[in-house]
């Protein structure tokens, strides 16, 4: 991919990570730092490597996305609303009672969510699901699943990369959010996760390690899994939890934290923008 269009998609995670703040201080509820982590990823799927179609959400012939880690739905609503699922203005109603953009994605309520995800270590094997009955299909369609690293300490992950290896999954690709960092404070103190490229490889999986906020690095990564035969793939991308904004970078204190008044504008001059409240 020319420069120009990695430059592009790197302008537009920032736009999105903008929209991630303002909608979280909004709420002043909702997960911020996996949301930040997530963004490079998130925006290199919807705006470059999936097929999908906002217009017709459910067209059969489109990519699916699971976003396993749920609690990181704003960096899915914000992508949606960008690519014109639903109204930009309605990211200002997240977590409100009544909103069809609630704290975990609900397929029930929001245009483009396929699946309600958040009970983590689920959203794997649902992702096989989906993978295994687009391949009854005869469907060239591919599945998309994005976990974090803290949720790898949950054992149905492992069965499910166990099932996906298996059935020969190539259709699946896995994207592991490893920001090292969960609610309770370090990955590796509450549980340790890691080697996680030599465990999802014991499974039969083929392994791609990258920077995860390396726009061009994840747009090559995803088109070497789509290229990959015979076996499910995972991209294991490096991150900083709260990504962009420097007073919330690998700080788990900000997993669970929306901006404050006083820290908005602040955050917003860390990423690029002006505040206007």
């Amino acid at each position: 991919m020319d420069s120009e269009k990695i430059a592009q998609l790197q302008e537009k995670a920032r736009q999105l990570r903008v929209d991630i703040v303002k909608t979280l201080h909004k709420s002043q509820s909702g997960h911020t730092g996996g949301s930040l982590s997530a963004i490079d990823m998130v925006t290199a799927l919807y705006f470059q490597v999936m097929k999908h179609n906002p217009a017709d959400p459910a067209w059969p012939g489109r990519d699916r996305f699971v976003l396993c880690k749920g609690h990181a739905a704003p960096a899915l609503y914000v992508a949606l609303a960008e690519a014109g699922y639903f109204p930009k203005e309605d990211l200002m109603t997240l977590r409100r009672l009544g909103s069809h953009l609630q704290g975990h994605p609900d397929s029930k309520q929001t245009p483009g969510v396929e699946v309600c995800t958040g009970s983590l270590g689920q959203g794997l094997s649902m992702a096989n699901g989906m993978a295994l009955g687009l391949r009854l299909d005869g469907s060239s369609s591919r599945v998309y699943a994005l976990l974090g690293d803290g949720e790898l300490q949950e054992g149905q992950v492992w069965e499910a990369a166990m099932a996906a290896g298996h059935y020969k999954l190539d259709n699946l690709c896995a994207l592991v959010d490893v920001n090292r960092l969960q609610i309770d404070g370090e990955v590796a103190k509450v549980m340790a996760v890691e080697p996680v490229t030599d465990k999802f490889r014991a499974f039969g999986w083929n392994v791609i390690d990258i920077d995860g906020h390396d726009m061009g690095a994840i747009v090559t990564a995803l088109g070497q899994a789509a290229e990959a035969k015979g076996k499910p793939t995972v991209i294991v991308a490096r991150t900083v939890k709260g990504k962009g904004v420097s007073f919330f970078e690998n700080k788990a204190s900000y997993h669970g934290v929306a901006p404050s008044d006083e820290e908005l504008p602040k955050a917003l001059e860390c990423l690029g923008e002006q505040c206007y409240l």
